[in-house]
């Protein structure tokens, strides 16, 4: 009886049991996912995996529904302008707190860059589809915003943090049509062609989802554990750490609040979809942005430090929470949305 109940414990829960085994093996043998690693990570995870998200997406998504989030308007611009301008205030006004006791100057540029990143490609639409939030818009917006960032983010650490360089838009954008644009296009073309064959609905699409991005973790922990060492004392390793934790958490909580405020006309689903695509950093280009732009700079694996810390945080904290959001959303039991703090 016991291990009938763990095995079915570990069965409605196995993305998070995923996770902690993951990161086990990753601490173990962090080379063979690391960056030039036996799993290749610059083309499975950065493009195969990316590719596969996407064209599960587009496979598993109604086109009308797809169409109907271009015209959601209001939530694109809630998601943008959080991203782009509101995020970046908010991490200016703490870092200004943070100067005033002494905190890492070169931490609290790395702070105030990770600000400016746009979303990712990836992470923010599988939790919103684990959840069963509004995935089209996640889709959108995390595409969108990536193509936004490519001019904007760069624009922002210049007013932010002061320094400039030549980023090269073309090639991100061509890597993000190619991972993001094409894949989608192909899943829908995909779903049309298999609709009166087969019966999609009992895909486990959202399974599928879910294993791709463990790969992401595994593949984001290795690189962490594999960092040489950095000039920085361990007590304020584990501060910015929690620092983030909390950042995070303080941030998913305020789109809640904001998103679910009675002059909003946005869906419980819209609210999901809000949470995770306005929180949410892109690793992915984050760093190819950041060694462009500070590339002769003698700080600069300092700098990377809250984007490296922030990534995998995102995920796990993401993770953890789709179980309570998603019975907040469907709008169950109160007691279980308490633990989000909803009243």
């Amino acid at each position: 009886m016991q291990l009938s109940k763990m095995l079915s414990t570990i069965k409605k829960n196995w993305f998070l049991f995923g996770i902690i085994i993951v990161i086990f093996f990753a601490k173990i043998a962090p080379k063979i996912g690391a960056k030039g690693g036996i799993l290749v990570p610059e083309v499975t995870v950065k493009y195969l995996a990316v590719a596969i998200i996407f064209f599960n997406s587009g496979v598993s998504l109604k086109s009308e529904d797809l169409g109907k989030a271009l015209f959601q308007v209001r939530v694109h611009i809630f998601v943008q302008f959080f991203t782009f301008l509101l995020f970046p205030m908010l991490i200016f006004i703490l870092v200004m707190f943070l100067q005033l006791v002494g905190f890492n100057r070169s931490l609290l540029d790395g702070l105030k860059i990770l600000s400016c990143m746009p979303p990712p490609v990836s992470s923010a639409v599988i939790l919103t589809k684990a959840v069963g939030g509004n995935e089209a818009a996640a889709i959108f917006n995390s595409a969108f915003g990536s193509f936004l960032g490519i001019a904007v983010t760069p624009a922002l650490i210049l007013a932010l943090v002061g320094t400039t360089a030549d980023v090269p838009m073309a090639s991100i954008f061509t890597q993000l049509t190619a991972t993001v644009v094409v894949p989608l296009l192909i899943g829908q073309f995909v779903r049309r062609a298999l609709a009166n064959r087969v019966n999609l609905k009992n895909v486990l699409w959202g399974e599928m989802g879910s294993a791709v991005l463990l790969l992401i973790i595994y593949s984001t922990f290795c690189d962490t554990f594999s960092q040489e060492s950095i000039d920085v004392d361990g007590s304020t390793l584990i501060f910015t750490f929690l620092l983030i934790v909390a950042i995070q958490t303080c941030l998913l909580y305020a789109v809640y609040v904001m998103s679910s405020a009675w002059m909003l006309p946005f869906s419980r689903s819209d609210s999901v979809a809000l949470m995770f695509c306005c929180t949410h950093k892109s690793l992915t280009l984050g760093i190819p942005i950041i060694k462009i732009i500070f590339a002769d700079s003698p700080s600069l694996s300092l700098i990377t430090i809250p984007l490296l810390v922030y990534h995998p945080t995102q995920i796990l904290l993401g993770g953890m929470l789709v179980p309570y959001i998603k019975s907040w959303m469907l709008g169950t039991s109160r007691s279980q949305r308490l633990l989000l703090g909803v009243v």
